[in-house]
């Protein structure tokens, strides 16, 4: 089980990140120069609302929105774990999951807040940060 302590701690690893309050919901964010790329993201009356109307509920448990490299992982990550990754109508089109603290391992946390990061740093720095990790081209 993670935790937003260990949220924290890998997010702010990698290289020209730091953390700021969230505009919408006053959380943590944290951020490259290109933008946000994980934060906490609890519930909103509007998102239980919405649940409601199609017969779902928010989890129990703290969760975080991460960030994706498009729709297309949006939709593998919901499929592939669908005990840890969740999505709300609100984040309909937009590509980010939600995720429960509760239900993901240390390792997958850190892997996808990584690849978050990949999408949100800038390019020349996340080629280098890889190269140096022996996982560039």
């Amino acid at each position: 089980m993670a935790t937003f302590d260990d949220v924290r701690a890998i997010a702010l690893s990698l290289p020209e990140t730091h953390e700021a309050i969230e505009g919408h919901g006053g959380g943590a964010m944290w951020r490259t120069k290109n933008g946000g790329f994980v934060w906490e993201r609890g519930p909103r009356k509007s998102d239980l609302a919405a649940l409601e109307k199609i017969g779902r509920e928010w989890p129990d448990g703290p969760t975080a929105a991460v960030r994706t490299d498009g729709n297309d992982e949006k939709e593998a990550l919901l499929a592939s774990f669908p005990d840890v990754f969740f999505t709300i109508p609100h984040f309909d089109g937009f590509p980010a999951v939600l995720l429960r603290l509760d239900a993901i391992g240390v390792e997958q946390l850190r892997e996808v807040i990584t690849d978050a990061w990949i999408v949100k740093a800038p390019k020349r720095l996340a080629r280098d940060w890889l190269a140096a990790q022996g996982l560039g081209d």
